[in-house]
This record gives structure tokens, sequence and C-alpha cells, in this order.
């Protein structure tokens, strides 16, 4: 008898313990601060992907979030506002004094959004809407759009999330078109000109970025954008989709740019094998052979390089997203 006693009293405690953490997950665990959904890569920034569209707008949407375990009960409006200070700080702490490295801050040509996003009572995620107007933007310089929830003084409506990571957003802009992207450049040979026969310089990657629907510019040689006149050396691509000839050609003199050949492009389009929704769509650019001067490494002397070979890049995108930024791998 004693021995069921002890087992009714271990059910009833057992019973009491259950409920009282029942109880305690219908109360909030954190707090409801709200926060941008931007995670940073390892350059301390946000990258974004967003469609070149050279008369039109294109729209980006910024997840705007309120943090907790439970609910969010209230309507909020949430002010947003640029925030150069932060874009400040970040230049100087990681790149010091090479102010040619430095990230820019997106003129207010192109883009607009509003100050303000609403989160409705019972819901937890609202979107920022941003629209971009890419029209004669240059990449070579590098893009960054900051931005920092405000705090509700007034009406006390919502709190900022107190960590710097959670209510800045530094979205570093990257439009994209048709052509543009990372490509493999392995097959890309760069030679002091006159020592064609000789050991090349190779490169394993180079990026091309967007100038209007179907033009693409690229750095010549082992330019790239860490160089602080990296805009004295852009090659340009323009490809013809009717007789899929790329022109090569620069708007810099001084370069002396020069194109031996009329290179072609291919695209090609599989289903992939393990996952049936995925597309990849491969594009090779090949016959390449241009030279150009490199006239500012050294006050003394100009460098002549050759460039020859070919790029490839695979771009992944899944079939069942419709939003095209969204859809593709990057």
């Amino acid at each position: 008898m004693k021995k069921i006693y002890h087992i009714l009293l271990f059910l009833v405690v057992a019973l009491f313990f259950f409920s009282a953490c029942n109880d305690e997950w219908k109360e909030e665990q954190y707090e409801h601060y709200v926060s941008f959904k931007a995670p940073l890569n390892d350059l301390g920034v946000t990258q974004i992907y967003v469609s070149y569209k050279a008369d039109e707008v294109s729209n980006y949407k910024l997840p705007v979030v309120v943090s907790g375990s439970t609910l969010n009960q209230q309507d909020m409006t949430v002010n947003i506002a640029l925030d150069p200070d932060t874009l400040e700080v970040l230049n100087y702490e990681r790149f010091q004094n090479r102010t040619d490295l430095y990230y820019e801050q997106l003129r207010d040509t192109f883009f607009t959004m509003p100050s303000t996003v609403d989160i409705k009572a019972g819901e937890d995620v609202a979107l920022l809407n941003i629209d971009f107007n890419f029209k004669n933007i240059d990449l070579a310089d590098k893009w960054i759009l900051p931005l920092t929830i405000v705090p509700d003084t007034e009406n006390q409506a919502y709190t900022p999330h107190p960590r710097k990571h959670y209510k800045k957003a530094l979205l570093r802009v990257m439009p994209f078109n048709d052509y543009s992207g990372t490509y493999g450049a392995a097959n890309l040979k760069t030679y002091i000109k006159g020592s064609e026969n000789g050991a090349p310089i190779v490169k394993s990657n180079i990026q091309l970025y967007v100038v209007d629907d179907h033009t693409v510019f690229f750095y010549a040689g082992m330019v790239d954008e860490n160089r602080m006149d990296r805009h004295n050396y852009k090659v340009y691509a323009e490809l013809d989709e009717e007789t899929n000839e790329v022109r090569l050609f620069s708007d810099n003199p001084d370069m002396i740019f020069e194109s031996y050949s009329t290179p072609t492009f291919t695209v090609d389009e599989q289903m992939d094998v393990t996952r049936p929704y995925l597309l990849k769509r491969t594009i090779i650019i090949e016959g390449i052979d241009f030279s150009f001067r490199d006239y500012s490494t050294s006050d003394v002397v100009d460098f002549d390089f050759t460039v020859r070979g070919q790029i490839a890049m695979e771009r992944r995108i899944n079939t069942q997203i419709p939003d095209e930024d969204q859809a593709i791998e990057w």
C-alpha cells in the first residue's frame, strides 16, 4: 500500500512539473526586438543580387523581422534611415588608409525606398521594398546601401535589436544580367607581349560586371577590384545573341587595347540529374585574343601584355522559384 502511495506521489509531482514547463513556453522567452534579415559575409557586408533592367525599375525586398518565441501582438511602424556613419566605420576598420578600396554609398539616383515599413499584429515579418534603377551605374565602384532601424523614441512601439549587426544592413548591391558573374579563368592566359611561348600568368576566376542588358566588363590581365587604378583597365564585352559573337573594346586610349579576333559564346542548358528542378546554364566565351598596356604599375616603364584563351561560367537556377534573383544559386 505504501508503495502505491509513493507511485501516486511521484505521478502528481511529475504532472506538476510537466504543467509548469508547458506554461513556461506560453510566455515570451526573449524580447520582441526588430531587426533586418541581412547576414554578413566574410567582407563584413551583405551581398545582394538584383536583376539589371536598363529602362525599368528592379525591386528588392529586404525582410524586417520581429524576434521572440511568441507571435507579435501589436501593429508597428518601423522607421528606416540611411546610415553613412556605420559605412564610414566599416571602411576604416577594414581598409585603414587605402581609401581607393573604400565602399561608396549608393547614390540616391540609383534607388528609392520608403522611410517606414509596417508590421501588423499577428505577423513577425514585413518586407522593405527597395526600387533600383541601375542605368549608367559604374560597377568599378563598390556600391553599398547602408541602412539602420531608427528607435521609436516617441511612441516606443518597438525596440531595435541591441546588436548592431541585426539592426543595421550594409547591402553590397550587385546588379546582374544573363552574362555577368564569376567565370572560371584557368584557360585564360596572360603573357608578356612578345613572350607568348613562355609561361603564362593565370587567374583561377574572373568577374564580369554589368554594363547593360547585353554588355559586361572585366579587368584586363591581372588587374582586379583591389587595384586603385582599376577604372583604367576595363575591357568591355558586348554579346550579340543573333550571331553569338563577342565584341571586345576599351574606352581608355592610354590602355592601347587591340583585339586580334572575334570571340564567340555558347549557352548550354541542362537539367540536373539528381535535382531535376535545377537548371544548369553554362556560358562559354572562347577565342579571346587581345593585348593591352599597363602604364601605371611602374613610373619608369610600361608593360605590354597579350591575353588569350576562354572563360566559362555555370549558373544554377531553381525553376521552382519564380523570382529570378532568388532562383539563382549564387
